[in-house]
């Protein structure tokens, strides 16, 4: 079976497995919050093709994805990702925001930071 040329822009996205089901990725469209080279959509019936760029968010992130291809189907997510170019920017690294020892968030502290932390409250600063 040869892939169509063209795609409903909900159903591509559910192809792509950016959103688990066909009617979360259309409510996403509707909402007015996807971007299809760089025009506001609002329509999940808007089609998209090859070399089309989609801007939309998803969960804390800011996605920017150039359609490769089109797909038949909603395959596995290795015949997904096979479907888009991913031009997002990394994401900046994140530093910890305290010169304390246990901040690290490594876990649970050992018993000697647990001692070392006890000292420093006691001593106050």
């Amino acid at each position: 079976m040869t892939p169509p040329d063209r795609l409903r822009v909900d159903k591509w996205l559910w192809h792509a497995r950016f959103f688990k089901t066909r009617s979360l990725a259309s409510k996403i469209v509707g909402s007015g919050v996807v971007r299809l080279n760089s025009d506001k959509i609002s329509k999940a019936s808007v089609v998209v093709q090859k070399d089309d760029v989609l801007t939309f968010p998803q969960g804390d992130r800011i996605r920017i994805i150039r359609v490769a291809e089109i797909g038949t189907r909603r395959g596995p997510a290795a015949e997904a990702q096979g479907l888009y170019e991913d031009l997002t920017p990394p994401e900046p690294e994140k530093t910890a925001t305290s010169s304390h020892p246990a901040a690290d968030r490594s876990g649970r502290p050992t018993k000697k930071q647990r001692r070392d932390l006890d000292a420093a409250r006691r001593t106050g600063p």
